[in-house]
């Protein structure tokens, strides 16, 4: 059973918790399901250390990679648009910008052990993208506007 098609109702776990629990043994992961909060993943202690020991010496891998030799760097730049194809729409300038950002935060992230600003990071740069992409959105959003509608109005004072 893949992780995917594990998941239950959470509250099969409240109810049936040992079933549900035993799930855990033909799953790496079990997604529970809320139905007023957001779903959760419940793993075991001993796979989710597999996964931050496998996160981590990518991430030195990487790491170790992008500071060698200036060829390195470029191995990075060239492999980049296969992991995240929408690097294409980036003009290279931040391209490079975004390898040299993307290694130094998954260090960073690395070492607190918590790989939130890399999936912000990530977040971030697609949208970046996203907007290179739309020549129409890229025009708004770079244009200079000259015109100046004045001070903006006090949002309290709107109510």
């Amino acid at each position: 059973m893949s992780a995917e098609n594990a998941a239950v109702n959470f509250s099969e776990l409240v109810n049936k918790n040992k079933q549900t629990l035993a799930r855990l043994k033909e799953s790496p992961r079990l997604l529970l399901h809320r139905r007023d909060g957001e779903d959760l993943v419940l793993t075991t202690a001993a796979r989710a250390e597999q996964d931050r020991t496998v996160v981590s010496a990518a991430t030195r891998m990487l790491s170790a990679l992008a500071r060698r030799e200036p060829g390195s760097v470029q191995l990075l730049l060239d492999i980049l648009p296969d992991a995240f194809p929408w690097v294409r729409f980036l003009p290279e300038r931040d391209v490079h910008a975004f390898a040299v950002e993307l290694v130094g935060t998954m260090r960073a992230a690395d070492s607190v052990g918590n790989s939130a600003a890399v999936a912000q990071l990530l977040a971030a740069w697609q949208h970046t993208a996203e907007v290179h992409s739309d020549p129409e959105l890229l025009s708004a959003l770079t244009r200079d506007h000259d015109a100046d509608y004045g001070p903006a109005t006090d949002p309290r004072e709107l109510g």
